[in-house]
């Protein structure tokens, strides 16, 4: 989470800001965001489907969010909206700003002589900036992170406690790096002799464009020889594994534990489930969808949704149909032996 200076807003200022049109008093001063069952008399929620009707009736908030189809579902001061969710999320980065930077250097930080820190970034306690690294203006380094030779950071970037942003590597403007991410790791590149594995040394970089977003305990591995790269605009969520000269496209997001073997290309604007696991060296196309817990092993060239996997059965059915699933090959044999009987006798009704 990303330090926060809540700011209470009147009604009449969050549409002079935001849009929508206003059904109620603009002097209604608004605290907080909140959930429907949660909120109080100065704080807002937003209603966007149907299935929370019965937390709309009865619902505390001093104002509510909602689309114009459902204008008069209530009669409490309203925001109408095009986006109803898309306003709510807006509306709670007005009333949570990020914290200010505080320019300055923590005493118990660690900056490299050949280090190059803009005068308004914020390096906190017992961050280490290596030699040569480039820290962007407004940039904000946060306690315990490390910035190592040759890395750079861009302007008004945010990295969480303990971030390490390995040798060479570069993190774009306006990037955010939750807790304990892990940028430019080596990649898992083994050669084996004889029964025993040589590491092959990772010389490549990993490169994050311009917004992005990566989510606490995630790991982005350096390539092998060119780059990793992770293209503007990608939201990446925690724990998720990015091996060695993947691509990601722009605006692709990915959901928590998902997986990605090395040399995998990612288009613009995909969707990737929670738990997926991405096979190397293929490619998926812009625009695609998979869904939580698929396993793709070939390259998807045409855009869709996508997925595979067996939903959870009782033990004994389970094992029941997997004791049919390795028979599957002797199935399929009986089957075209059967099929060229019949086309047999066909000929010879004829």
């Amino acid at each position: 989470m990303i330090p926060t200076e809540a700011r209470s807003r009147t009604l009449g200022e969050i549409v002079d800001a935001l849009g929508g049109e206003l059904v109620g008093p603009r002097d209604l001063r608004i605290r907080q965001v909140a959930t429907l069952d949660a909120a109080a008399a100065d704080e807002v929620s937003f209603f966007a489907s149907h299935h929370y009707r019965p937390q709309l009736d009865r619902t505390n908030a001093g104002a509510v969010v909602l689309g114009e189809g459902d204008r008069d579902a209530t009669q409490r001061p309203r925001i109408v909206a095009d986006a109803p969710y898309l306003y709510f999320a807006r509306l709670s980065t007005l009333l949570n700003p990020p914290a200010a930077v505080m320019p300055g250097i923590h005493p118990s930080a660690v900056v490299h002589p050949q280090a190059q820190v803009a005068p308004d970034a914020q390096i906190d306690a017992c961050a280490v900036v290596g030699a040569g690294a480039v820290i962007g203006a407004a940039a904000v380094i946060g306690p315990g992170c490390v910035v190592e030779a040759g890395a750079s950071v861009g302007a008004r970037a945010r990295l969480g406690p303990n971030v390490v942003v390995r040798t060479d590597c570069a993190i774009g403007a306006r990037c955010i790096l939750h807790p304990g991410v892990v940028i430019g790791g080596d990649g898992f590149g083994m050669a084996e002799s004889e029964g025993r594995w040589e590491k092959v040394p990772q010389i490549g970089r990993a490169i994050l464009g311009d917004d992005v977003e990566v989510g606490a305990n995630t790991t982005i591995d350096r390539g092998a020889l060119g780059d990793t790269v992770i293209e503007e605009g990608v939201k990446l969520d925690n724990l998720i594994q990015i091996a060695h000269n993947v691509v990601i496209g722009a605006h692709t997001a990915v959901a928590a534990c998902a997986g990605f073997a090395g040399s995998c290309r990612i288009g613009k604007y995909c969707r990737i489930g929670g738990a997926a696991m991405i096979h190397g060296h293929i490619e998926i196309c812009d625009r695609t969808i998979v869904a939580a817990g698929t396993m793709v092993r070939k390259s998807i060239t045409t855009p869709g949704i996508y997925d595979g996997f067996f939903p959870a059965l009782p033990h004994r059915d389970w094992m029941k149909n997997l004791a049919h699933f390795n028979r599957l090959h002797e199935h399929a044999d009986t089957i075209r032996k059967l099929e060229a009987r019949i086309d047999a006798l066909e000929r010879g009704k004829h």
